[in-house]
């Protein structure tokens, strides 16, 4: 889940956030009554031509009350606390103190919770032109009424009715500017809260896949391991009890050859099974601390173990040998095993050939067979065998070629591209 900063729009308030603003909103409506009633009678804002208590009142709830839906509908909040205390003002309303709080809240409010930006900007512009208006109204009907000696304790340097002038719009500037800025950082804030909230949700999504990937990888190993290892040794035991049956009476002392082929398979399979399930509790992640003799070293055991099954098995190895990465050995290895595997299992052959070729910048791995190849109509690659080797060349880059000969029988072919070439020391 991707989010970009200019797509996001504010929520609106929470039931909690709204039980909270109307506490709020009559909690400062009932402190600016109880101020209204200081004012007046102090004597504080009461000019000649002050409203009567009730107007008072009602202009005082005009002003603070609206606070109880501030964040529900900002925008009107913020028009309407406007449009009352400018008219308190022209009817010198004498409470003024909390009517410019609320004023300050409501701009507030409307920078931070207005979720349409353009609206509350455009808002903000229009309520702190009309203020300024009406400042500079107030202004010019205040100097037409002043005595004459109004500033007769004056003693600054400048002109005293300039200096009031210069006063009142500087203390209103800052009070506009700081009441937008506070509301413009705090929907930033409410912005970023929210981007790292989803940035946060979309980095749990994908570590949650990267798991899954890596378990399925596992089990896919697990499963072409298990296939490897099990396959293989299993078919030649097959093979081996099979032939042991057929000479069982006429030929005993081959009969026993067979069997102790079958019995060294039979512990060769369970020493690998034991080795995997080791690796698979092992918990430091580290290398299987046990030789798994799987690697191109190895390869003339594969041959050996195909002729003692009754196959005519040549082994050749051409070019100069190099000393291969333990994962590239281990590569090759399994796909000449699942290679053999499969011709003791389904090509009914009388001969397997495999070469291993040393290029300059690639290893090539050819088994070969006599026997029937693949059904008419078989698609290649559709089985496990094939599908693993297939995902072993893969990992290195390789490539595969399976398929039946124009002559007869079965190939396969493997190609692993080489990094560089490290001569084994004589």
């Amino acid at each position: 889940m991707s989010v970009e900063p200019a797509a996001w729009r504010r929520l609106g308030p929470t039931a909690e956030q709204r039980r909270n603003d109307i506490i709020v909103g009559v909690a400062v409506a009932a402190i600016a009554q109880f101020n209204l009633v200081l004012a007046t009678s102090a004597g504080m804002f009461v000019g000649d031509d002050a409203p009567s208590r009730a107007e008072q009142v009602l202009w005082t709830l005009a002003v603070t009350l609206p606070l109880v839906v501030r964040r529900r509908w900002p925008a009107a909040v913020a028009i309407v606390i406007s449009v009352a205390f400018i008219g308190a003002q022209v009817r010198e309303s004498p409470e003024q103190q909390v009517a410019n709080g609320a004023l300050s809240a409501a701009i507030y409010t409307l920078g931070a919770w207005g979720r349409d930006r353009r609206l509350a900007r455009w808002t903000q512009i229009g309520i702190i032109a009309a203020m300024f208006a009406w400042l500079g109204i107030a202004i010019a009907q205040t100097a037409a009424d002043l005595p004459a000696d109004a500033f007769a304790d004056a003693a600054g340097p400048l002109e005293p009715l300039l200096a009031a002038i210069v006063n009142g719009i500087l203390l209103n500037a800052l009070f506009f500017g700081f009441a937008v800025f506070i509301g413009e950082t705090a929907w930033i804030s409410a912005r970023r809260q929210y981007l790292l909230e989803a940035q946060t949700e979309e980095l749990r999504r994908l570590a949650a896949e990267a798991g899954d990937r890596a378990v399925m990888g596992e089990r896919v190993r697990i499963a072409r391991e298990l296939h490897d290892v099990v396959a293989h040794h299993v078919s030649v035991m097959g093979v081996q009890a099979s032939a042991t049956r057929r000479v069982m009476d006429k030929d005993p002392a081959k009969a026993r050859t067979a069997l102790a082929a079958v019995e060294q398979s039979a512990r060769t399979a369970v020493d690998e099974l034991r080795r995997m399930l080791n690796l698979l509790r092992a918990t430091g992640g580290g290398p299987d601390p046990r030789p798994s003799g799987s690697g191109v070293d190895h390869l003339d055991e594969l041959v050996a173990n195909a002729r003692d099954a009754g196959l005519t098995a040549t082994f050749g190895v051409y070019g100069q040998p190099l000393s291969l990465p333990e994962s590239l050995s281990q590569a090759v290895y399994r796909v000449v095993q699942e290679a053999v595997t499969n011709v003791l299992k389904h090509a009914n052959a009388s001969a397997i050939d495999v070469r291993v070729r040393y290029h300059a910048a690639e290893l090539e791995v050819d088994v070969t067979d006599d026997g029937r190849g693949a059904p008419p109509g078989a698609s290649a690659g559709v089985g496990l065998g094939l599908i693993g080797m297939r995902e072993r060349v893969a990992t290195h880059d390789g490539t595969l070629e399976a398929g039946s000969r124009p002559d007869g029988g079965y190939r396969v072919r493997a190609r692993f591209p080489l990094a560089q070439r490290q001569e084994v020391p004589a």
